[in-house]
């Protein structure tokens, strides 16, 4: 991580009825997938995958179910198919647990 202290509490998570939405910035061509802390309240995700036909909005479901311990089903691109500032749907989590196991993650990198 690149932030100090907690990261997590800066990150401008949106409840719903069923889940949070997360904001995410995604840098596509990285060496690794990996979490790269918080800017301007988005999450920052490196991702191996390239941006082509949506082979890295894929990575990026696929990187944050697990980051999260969620099924991939319970993932939703919510908005930003196409450019690097996405939203991320995740059914069933608050935005408490987000932070929470947002914050194991790291910790176990």
């Amino acid at each position: 991580m690149t932030d100090a202290g907690r990261p997590w509490d800066d990150l401008a998570l949106t409840p719903s009825a069923d889940g949070t939405t997360i904001p995410v910035r995604a840098a596509p061509r990285a060496a690794k997938n990996a979490l790269d802390g918080v800017r301007e309240g988005a999450l920052r995700v490196r991702l191996a995958a390239p941006p082509v036909e949506g082979a890295a909005n894929r990575a990026l479901i696929a990187y944050m179910a697990g980051v999260l311990g969620a099924p991939k089903r319970d993932l939703a691109l919510a908005g930003g198919e196409r450019g690097r500032s996405k939203l991320i749907h995740v059914r069933g989590l608050s935005p408490a647990e987000v932070r929470r196991r947002l914050a194991r993650a790291a910790d176990a990198a």
